[in-house]
């Protein structure tokens, strides 16, 4: 186990949080440009769309509303949980990754939050600002995934 992933049951106290890896039929993903503001984690930064967890949410539960709270969006064929790593310079939570499809145009889905959305093709992800936890996630999925 590397020293990013965690064991299976973590502490209930423990803040938690999930997003969703979106990939489109072209194998490009879904990236959300944060707002540049001091009170949140990872301001001006690429991320991928997800939030933390209210108060008895599981992340299950949350990444399906942050979805849409944020975007308006429902994955395709359902969201995929994929594995947990703590975003240990940011916000301190553990954060679930999902995994989901979705082929729309992303400029025309209803912002709530953010600057912008935007689907990217996995080697253009080196010239962003991601957050290294995402980052991490982004390139784990990446690496398991069949080619």
């Amino acid at each position: 186990m590397d020293s990013q992933t965690l064991p299976d049951e973590p502490s209930a106290a423990e803040p938690r949080g999930a997003v969703a890896i979106i990939i489109n039929r072209r194998g490009q993903l879904l990236l959300h440009l944060r707002d540049d503001l001091g009170h949140i984690a990872w301001p001006d930064h690429w991320s991928l769309l997800g939030g933390g967890c209210d108060p008895g949410e599981t992340p299950a539960e949350a990444i399906v509303r942050e979805l849409q709270e944020e975007a308006g969006l429902t994955a395709e064929h359902g969201l995929v949980e994929l594995f947990e790593i703590k975003d240990s310079h940011g916000s301190g939570q553990i954060i679930t990754f999902y995994i989901g499809s979705w082929d729309g145009d992303e400029s025309a889905l209803p912002l709530a939050e953010g600057v912008k959305l935007q689907f990217f093709d996995p080697e253009h992800l080196t010239v962003l600002d991601i957050p290294p936890f995402i980052l991490d996630g982004i390139h784990r999925f990446l690496a398991a995934r069949p080619a």
